[in-house]
């Protein structure tokens, strides 16, 4: 069942608990986090962006996470099979990074651990700068790159319960934004063209358990001449009336229900396969490199597959039209998270 939110209000109610849950194509619940019934360590808020061209992509994330906040800032090198990732934290910020309430209109900035992170959406225009000089033993990473969201482009927005009182994760997912700009990374020039690249914005708020695992994909791409994009996951919480799983064709949704992720965990980098239970979402996944994580630092600890390759297979739309897909870039993971 996909049940869906058709009202504004507030996220929450005066006890912390979710008025209601379900999926939307907007947000149009408010999260305040002085509603949050819940110690500052369970709170977790985080904006992240990754952007994928055919040879390379980047992404970045200011996260506060209660115990720490992270400026992360990742280059994936996708002809070269290699990715580097560096995440400057801070301790014991509870929340005071001063993250929004909205994905709207605003700036957010985190400046720390020689990473400087800047994040603004004006209108139509998401603009995501970075000036990191000792990124990659000092090769540095600076520029910017700018995301475009039509006025009319869905996303998908998720209000979902975990099994504990008060727990919650509020998420929107927005996919296939086309990408433009230029990255300085060492001596080479990282460029992305609206054509060719686009951008992911996943905008989570919420109360987590200590222990949770989670799986989440996307892919975007013109696709017969029309701009086609999706995402699928779950481990994100209860199911039982909504999933995250969508496709996206020239911005508008078209609502799946549940996706199955099969994977060789002995192995992340064999082909991984895709099943819905709507028979609507059929895919194979070929790897191209592994962004792989496994790190432990005081109560946190996390082993994270982060698969980037390319899907192809069958996506049908709501009206029964059938997407056929032939290698469309994308990614796919697997985390494990305590903290």
């Amino acid at each position: 069942m996909q049940e869906k939110i058709q009202e504004t209000g507030n996220l929450l109610d005066d006890q912390g608990e979710l008025r209601g849950y379900g999926w939307s194509e907007r947000p149009l619940l408010r999260y305040r986090r002085s509603a949050v019934k819940a110690s500052w360590l369970r709170i977790k808020e985080w904006d992240y962006y990754l952007v994928l061209g055919p040879e390379y992509g980047v992404a970045f994330t200011i996260a506060d996470i209660g115990y720490l906040s992270q400026a992360s800032v990742s280059v994936i090198d996708l002809e070269a099979k290699r990715a580097v990732t560096e995440t400057p934290m801070r301790l014991l910020t509870r929340g005071r990074t001063g993250l929004p309430p909205d994905s709207g209109d605003g700036i957010v900035r985190l400046r720390q651990g020689g990473a400087s992170l800047r994040f603004e959406r004006q209108g139509e225009r998401r603009t995501l700068g970075v000036d990191f000089p000792r990124f990659d033993g000092g090769r540095g990473l600076s520029g910017s790159v700018e995301l475009v969201q039509s006025a009319g482009d869905d996303s998908i927005v998720l209000a979902t319960p975990f099994d504990k009182p008060r727990a919650f994760y509020f998420n929107e997912k927005l996919v296939c934004m086309p990408a433009s700009g230029s990255l300085r990374y060492g001596d080479r020039d990282l460029s992305f063209a609206p054509g060719t690249s686009f951008g992911t914005l996943d905008w989570g708020r919420g109360v987590w358990p200590y222990r949770n695992t989670w799986y989440w994909g996307g892919g975007a791409g013109i696709v017969n001449g029309r701009r086609f994009g999706f995402n699928i996951g779950y481990g994100f919480g209860a199911n039982d009336r909504a999933t995250e799983n969508a496709l996206f064709l020239d911005g508008k949704i078209h609502k799946l229900e549940e996706v199955v992720f099969h994977i060789d965990e002995g192995d992340y980098l064999r082909p991984w396969s895709f099943s819905s239970s709507d028979g609507r979402f059929e895919m194979s996944f070929e790897p191209i490199l592994d962004r792989s994580a496994r790190a432990s630092f005081l109560a946190i600890k996390t082993d994270q597959h982060q698969i980037f390759g390319r899907y192809s297979g069958i996506a049908v739309l709501d009206g029964g039209e059938r997407i056929e897909l032939d290698g469309l870039l994308g990614f796919a993971e697997k985390v494990v998270n305590l903290w």
